[in-house]
């Protein structure tokens, strides 16, 4: 909420090391990274991917994963992630309707 990056990461670092089977952790730690100056994608999709792999059905990590896709101009791989919130989402979700806007706002902006 403070949008203190570092010292997020930094201890969103140490619960991963605590705990490295905790998809919340992986989701918010590349969260962080990925809000950070100058994220590093690489870090930021490696630890949305270990989310994913601990828990597939993770609404946050599909709604971001699909945000760092549009941070990279991958727009295709965006809208997996889109379409698997629409599946896991047997009612509207906010991770949904939020990955869903930022899809049209990026497919919006001029090329």
């Amino acid at each position: 909420a403070s949008q203190d990056w570092p010292t997020a990461q930094a201890l969103l670092k140490d619960a991963i090391a605590r705990n490295p089977g905790n998809a919340d952790y992986h989701n918010l730690y590349a969260y962080s990274v990925r809000k950070g100056a100058n994220p590093d994608m690489n870090l930021v999709f490696k630890h949305y991917n270990e989310a994913l792999r601990l828990d597939p059905r993770h609404r946050g990590a599909h709604e971001y994963l699909g945000e760092a896709y549009l941070m990279v101009g991958n727009l295709p791989k965006a809208k997996e992630h889109l379409s698997a919130l629409d599946k896991l989402c047997f009612f509207p979700c906010s991770e949904f309707a939020e990955l869903k806007k930022a899809v049209a706002e990026y497919e919006a902006k001029p090329k």
